[in-house]
């Protein structure tokens, strides 16, 4: 490809992600060009257009696009000088204006990110609000930017409202923008329900991930189809709503709930007392260490790509073993695969670094603590004195076949059962002292290895946890001292007890995290918290373990009015 016309090296290193020959082919595409906002408009945008096109095609993968977004910006960085001096702007030609921000309270900005990227490609003029952005910072940008399109993300189950709070600002505001809404927790039913409804000068969309974006926006932003296209949505989401309306959940009262809870014997129950008590550091975690104990299966989705791909972590690198790998994909699969494999060998490459650098990202600190369950709620003993802690939890009231209504208190002996039980509560960072790094990536333009290394350390997080609970079950606690398991196994759940984290399915409300924080001085290892509860740095993870071989996992889903009072009385 060197031997290619100007126009054509340039529009083909932006394809496949390549920066080494830009300062090379600029300087002579100056030569040519008699303005430098020219290249950008014409061989570098027709290439990110290729990009863009290929991408939304799906016959280009978002490892590929992020790499072509960081050889664009490098290359606009290499003209950056002379665009300054001929006092240009390569905006110029940009096909429109879109506002991005994670909402008040909320501090992940991976997708957030990847949309950015993927828009940019297709030609869009970003601005990034960044996270915990307030809905009047969001409105008093609209009203100077004046961009065509506004973006919402989240991850947290807060953030729904809080997107609630914005759609509400923005139709006081007499805004009319189109609103889109994305981010893990966010559905196109929840949209039809809970922010249409609160925007009604302009059109929500909702958008499950970056390769829906530049079809939605482009749909928004072409003036001949736009009307026709936000017809539509509006009729699904009427749909939606009409739909919902007629499948209301059947709840049982949390008076009936309570009296038919998962019921353990705990007359015939013995504790497993710990090996140590109290509340225990852990300062430095070798990232050697914590490798291991990957779960591969949730990075390659983070990038878009199927969890399938995780088994190319399994067989060797030679190109043979590599080639009989591929050959077990279907045909349209195995260029996402060959993509996969690229992934991988980036990861492993960043992941050694990280060893070879001696990294002190990842740091833990857990208690193991006296505690008895009463009424939904979990008292823990705390270090000092004769004080217990209050967790409050909530109960499931989703009417069952079974008529058993689970809550976390019910693995927890009961005081009247005048047995002493005891609760591990712990919270876990991967991200100490990695913003250095990422500030590094950010200020070189460097999206790719700085989104490999935010979906790593959310990895290493969760191994890490992995690998905190192993050691608590077989050493610290010691309940499970002859376990024997692999890491497979156990990243299968097949160890005793479980590790409920906060912000999953059993315990949805992230503010607990407030009472964790107090419990185990989680500032300790760097981690703050948001005003809603959620941790910082992003890649963390806190929760509880239990022993009891009884306990298991169960989501709460739907509750009533009632017991979210009760709930709010029980947490003071």
């Amino acid at each position: 490809w060197r031997n290619h016309a100007l126009d054509e090296r340039l529009s083909y290193a932006l394809v496949k992600g390549i920066s080494d020959y830009m300062e090379e082919d600029l300087s002579e595409a100056l030569e040519k060009y008699p303005r430098a906002v020219d290249i950008i408009d014409q061989p570098l945008m027709e290439g990110m257009n290729r990009v863009g096109d290929l991408f939304g095609a799906g016959k280009m993968f978002l490892p590929q696009v992020v790499k072509a977004a960081r050889a664009m910006k490098k290359a606009v960085a290499i003209l950056q000088p002379v665009l300054e001096a001929e006092k240009s702007s390569e905006e110029s030609n940009k096909a429109g204006k879109i506002l991005l921000a994670t909402v008040k309270g909320d501090v992940h900005d991976i997708g957030k990110n990847i949309v950015s990227i993927v828009l940019s490609c297709n030609n869009y003029d970003i601005i990034d609000l960044g996270v915990m952005v307030p809905p009047e910072k969001i409105i008093e940008t609209i009203i100077k930017e004046q961009p065509d399109i506004v973006g919402l993300s989240g991850l947290i189950t807060p953030s729904l409202s809080e997107m609630g709070v914005v759609a509400e600002e923005m139709q006081k505001a007499g805004l009319n923008i189109p609103l889109l809404i994305g981010g893990a927790t966010t559905s196109k039913l929840h949209t039809a329900l809970k922010i249409e409804p609160k925007y009604n000068n302009g059109p929500v969309v909702y958008v499950k991930d970056a390769s829906q974006a530049p079809s939605a926006v482009a749909n928004l932003m072409n003036k001949d189809n736009r009307a026709d296209y936000i017809e539509k949505v509006k009729e699904e989401y009427e749909r939606l709503r009409e739909n919902y309306s007629q499948k209301e959940v059947e709840l049982v009262s949390i008076k009936e709930a309570r009296e038919n809870a998962y019921k353990i014997d705990w007359d015939s129950f013995e504790s497993y007392k710990p090996n140590q008590l109290g509340r225990i550091k852990l300062d430095k975690i070798q990232v050697s260490e914590i490798i291991p104990w990957l779960d591969w299966k949730f990075l390659f989705p983070a990038w878009n790509l199927s969890a399938r791909f995780h088994t190319i972590t399994k067989i060797g690198k030679s190109d043979i073993e590599r080639a009989e790998w591929l050959e077990g994909f279907r045909e349209d699969d195995r260029e996402k695969g060959i993509e996969a494999i690229k992934l991988y060998d980036d990861a492993v490459e960043m992941l050694n670094k990280f060893v070879s650098d001696d990294v002190d990202y990842i740091k833990a600190v857990y208690g193991i603590y006296e505690a008895y369950g009463e009424r939904d709620t979990i008292f823990i003993k705390s270090d000092t004195g004769t004080n217990y802690t209050a967790f409050p939890f909530l109960r499931q009231q989703k009417k069952s076949k079974k008529n058993e209504y689970y809550c976390l208190s019910d693995f927890t002996a009961p005081l009247e059962s005048g047995k002493k039980d005891y609760i591990g509560a712990f919270a876990v960072t991967a991200g100490y002292g990695a913003d250095v790094q990422l500030d590094k990536y950010s200020a070189e333009g460097d999206e790719y290895n700085g989104l490999l290394m935010k979906s790593l350390l959310d990895r290493l997080a969760e191994a890490a946890t992995e690998w905190l609970h192993a050691k608590v079950r077989r050493e610290y606690w010691g309940y499970a001292s002859d376990e024997n398991l692999t890491v497979d196994e156990m990243l299968a759940v097949r160890f005793q007890g479980i590790r409920p984290a906060v912000g999953y399915p059993s315990i949805p409300d992230q503010t607990i995290n407030f009472t964790l924080h107090d419990l185990l001085s989680t500032e300790e290892i760097g981690i703050t918290l948001t005003e809603n509860g959620v941790m910082y740095p992003n890649a963390s993870v806190s929760g509880l373990f239990f022993a009891h071989p009884q306990s298991k996992y169960f989501g709460i889903g739907e509750i009533d009015e009632a017991q979210m009072q009760d709930y709010a009385k029980r947490k003071g």
